[in-house]
């Protein structure tokens, strides 16, 4: 992993506007060549801090209900992650209307992600660059921790392509997440903790309390969060394997497709990304693709495109 050295004093940021840059990203200003690539470590700080705010569960406790919180946290975010963030802004598998758009990127903004605009940008940038020196977490080119997390934390990572999004781009409320994206994960945190509080009053017998709360149901649940999505970038471009001849390094590996609802059957994915689901056989568990099939029969989303015929009679080869 890459951690070069701060530049020299003239040419650091401005330690205020970096402070600005924590809650409005319209502050974020393109990084000259010299420093985009390098971790910025003021404007990473809640980021960080993020982490070693997991370790006051040694004061807080645990109990069942936070656990089961957290739990819950972990599925119904990484479900809008992987349904809407993935499958629907960066790759448009299925249509869906205004409202139902705006929930599922709001509950995406809270995972500490950033903003669905950011997060389809930088996919979408992935995949047509993959595991070349222009991809930015390819493990192949640039090592397995920066793939993991370094270039999440530089002023080039920081940075929103627009340009990129320019189907979404025209919807005003997903450029506000895009713009104030701590916005949703700190009303989140508020109201975990005001939960928290609220049952040890009404219920002291379960044995939680905001600060527990807290800890649990939003810094461990959105770490843990964090780190299984981005083992995609990591981990499934190294370990795995290659159902389908690709120009990357994608691979299909089944311990990942269950811990992030299907994202694992990642070849699948580089191979036709086109369609909204990930796991081609049966027997390829994607927790998404049934989530979204289960939404469909409700009417809430529509026109999940299909795995064409082309594909799998590839598969039957």
């Amino acid at each position: 992993m890459r951690f070069p050295a701060a530049p020299d004093a003239p040419h650091r940021t401005p330690r205020l506007g970096v402070l600005r840059r924590w809650f409005d990203t319209s502050a974020d200003a393109p990084a000259d060549d010299a420093r985009a690539d390098r971790i910025d470590w003021l404007r990473a700080a809640p980021f960080v801090a993020m982490h070693l705010a997991c370790v006051a569960v040694i004061w807080t406790g645990t109990s069942a209900v936070a656990v089961a919180v957290a739990v819950a946290m972990y599925v119904v975010r990484m479900f809008a992650l992987t349904g809407f963030y993935h499958r629907y802004f960066s790759h448009r598998t299925f249509r869906t209307s205004r409202p139902v758009q705006f929930v599922f990127a709001a509950i995406g903004a809270s995972c500490v992600q950033r903003g669905p605009l950011w997060w389809a940008a930088h996919h979408r940038h992935h995949h047509r660059h993959a595991d070349t020196p222009q991809d930015p977490h390819s493990p192949k080119v640039h090592g397995f921790l920066w793939s993991h997390a370094g270039w999440f934390l530089t002023p080039r990572g920081f940075r929103t392509h627009i340009d990129r999004v320019p189907d979404f781009a025209a919807c005003p409320e997903l450029r506000w997440l895009d713009r104030y994206d701590t916005a949703v994960p700190v009303l989140l945190a508020v109201a975990l903790f005001g939960f928290g509080k609220l049952l040890e009053h009404v219920a002291p017998g379960l044995g939680t309390s905001g600060w527990q709360m807290l800890v649990w149901g939003f810094f461990i649940s959105t770490v843990v969060l964090f780190h299984a999505t981005v083992t995609i970038n990591s981990l499934s471009h190294r370990f795995g394997t290659q159902r389908f001849a690709t120009r990357d390094e994608s691979r299909n590996n089944p311990w990942l497709a269950l811990l992030t609802f299907g994202e694992g059957w990642h070849n699948n994915h580089h191979f036709f990304p086109g369609t909204v689901r990930q796991g081609f056989r049966w027997w390829e568990v994607d927790l998404t693709w049934y989530g979204l099939w289960l939404m469909a029969r409700l009417g809430l989303v529509r026109d999940l495109k299909p795995i064409p015929a082309w594909v799998a009679a590839k598969m039957r080869r």
